[in-house]
């Protein structure tokens, strides 16, 4: 059984690809970076799987969003 996919949040997002969160949002805008998801009326994160990914291959999530 594999253990569930973790949400983070955005400092740890921001620590983990070293990007500006102005870059981040830039990004997620254009498709280039996986989309945040809401996880309560005012907060949000990413799902930790994706941002791995992305992390590994950055040019290739254009294609898989």
């Amino acid at each position: 059984m594999s253990e569930p996919d973790r949400i983070i949040r955005l400092r740890t997002v921001l620590a983990r690809t070293g990007l500006s969160r102005s870059t981040l949002y830039r990004k997620i805008a254009e498709g280039t970076f996986p989309a945040q998801i809401r996880i309560s009326i005012n907060g949000a994160g990413w799902r930790e799987s994706d941002v791995n990914r992305w992390i590994a291959d950055p040019l290739a999530w254009h294609t898989r969003a």
